[in-house]
């Protein structure tokens, strides 16, 4: 399902984030050179922020949404040796073997919901809303939207913050996974989400246990398994950590979902006077 692309050159280092990212150049067999936003494993939260990005990048692509095409980007153990900034060397060292790129959009600059609000409409609103209750992302704020617009469209980058859940998977448990996701509020896109109720009853269809069983097989055993020095895997296998994934989206689309119903709570308690909302333009 991903392409993998052998890393050649490192690029542009990319510091808005802490997790220092970078414009990697690569390539897939003997194809042409291809340009990968790449988060690392040696960075940040490691193989959880790399699989989060996996995840909840296929979930959303299956639900019809943009987001950039997700490749693996294997690092050799010479890979940017050459780098001066002794940061950028510690996490690179720290990154051998496989991490996770999203593709180079060429030309995209970042979202604004003040100036960027043309390209989205009230059905795309509710949609990533849904997307990211469900998936318990915290950073899509207005402060920090994680969207790019390209080709006039809006695009969804940076689900690494997403599926905190599985930093502590001995804390989980079903009644956790059914819960609401209350953070929901600070949605930089929920004042314009006048389509909850449908878009849950519309998106949740969509994701059968074949779909999620699909995405989560993407996942490289080698990111599992993956512990950071001095720490063990969670689970002994890759399978049973799949397992746990399989299970907290299953518990989190039966029944009631509460994940939609505070959404839709939080959009009512919205004050739309407040609100200076520009026109979307098809």
């Amino acid at each position: 399902m991903l392409r993998t692309l052998s890393a050649t050159r490192y690029a542009v280092p990319l510091r808005e984030g802490g997790s220092l990212p970078a414009v990697v150049e690569g390539v897939v067999g003997n194809g042409k050179p291809e340009l990968f936003v790449t988060k690392f494993l040696g960075a940040g939260q490691g193989a959880k922020a790399l699989i989060a990005e996996i995840i909840v990048g296929l979930l959303a692509q299956r639900l019809g949404l943009r987001v950039p095409e997700i490749a693996l980007v294997d690092l050799p153990e010479s890979f940017g040796r050459t780098e001066r900034d002794e940061e950028i060397q510690d996490i690179l060292k720290a990154s051998v073997g496989l991490n996770v790129g999203l593709h180079y959009l060429d030309g995209a600059f970042n979202f604004n919901p003040v100036s960027c609000m043309e390209f989205v409409s009230p059905r795309l609103a509710a949609d990533i809303v849904w997307l990211d209750a469900f998936t318990t992302n915290i950073d899509r704020t207005v402060r920090n939207p994680n969207m790019m617009v390209f080709d006039r469209k809006l695009w969804l980058i940076d689900h690494g913050a997403a599926l905190y859940f599985h930093h502590d998977w001995p804390s989980m448990n079903s009644d956790k996974a059914r819960g609401p996701f209350e953070m929901i509020r600070s949605h930089v896109l929920l004042p314009y989400a006048t389509e909850m109720e449908e878009a849950d009853e519309r998106l949740a269809k969509q994701l059968t246990d074949d779909v999620i069983l699909e995405i989560l097989n993407a996942i490289p055993d080698e990111l599992l398994m993956h512990a950071p020095h001095g720490t063990e895997a969670p689970f002994k296998s890759a399978k049973e950590n799949r397992d746990a994934y399989g299970s907290f989206f299953s518990d989190r689309l039966s029944g009631e979902r509460l994940f939609a119903a505070e959404a839709v709570r939080a959009r009512q308690a919205i004050d739309l006077n407040s609100i200076e909302q520009l026109p979307y333009r098809r």
